[in-house]
């Protein structure tokens, strides 16, 4: 084999390797199985829940469940449980998003029991295996 085509077959399993490890993040887990995570923006902010919650926040449905929030232009909050569409709320009480968590950097993607999260400078598509699913960005809210 030449020198070139040793270089072409070591850069194209570089290229792959590279692509396959950026577009899965891990990240990891409470105690009682909660995980949170932020855009890298911090305007968008979720946690996920384990079925059956946690010592101090039980899902109303029992769970596993998905919450986000968007910080601006305006705060809006977007739950998606197991069954059902996603809820969005235009008006939470509640406004505490965004600490200093983990980033889902853009091009990468998270999933934790039946949901998926996409992240990217457009915004954050997040969808359940039911096929129920959100997308949040500054310009953009909608929920199915």
């Amino acid at each position: 084999m030449t020198a070139r085509r040793v270089a072409v077959a070591l850069l194209s399993i570089f290229t792959c390797v590279s692509a396959a490890h950026a577009a899965s993040q891990s990240i990891p887990a409470s105690s009682e199985g909660q995980v949170e995570f932020n855009t890298p923006s911090g305007n968008i902010g979720c946690i996920y829940t384990p079925k059956g919650g946690t010592s101090t926040y039980q899902p109303q449905d029992g769970g596993p469940e998905l919450s986000c929030s968007r910080v601006e232009p305006s705060y809006v909050t977007v739950i998606l449980g197991p069954k059902g569409p996603a809820t969005l709320i235009k008006n939470p009480g509640e406004q505490g998003c965004c600490s200093d968590v983990t980033k889902l950097g853009y091009g990468n993607s998270w999933s934790k029991g039946p949901f998926s999260c996409q992240s990217s400078t457009k915004g954050l598509s997040c969808t359940g295996s039911n096929g129920h699913g959100f997308f949040l960005s500054k310009a953009k809210v909608s929920a199915k």
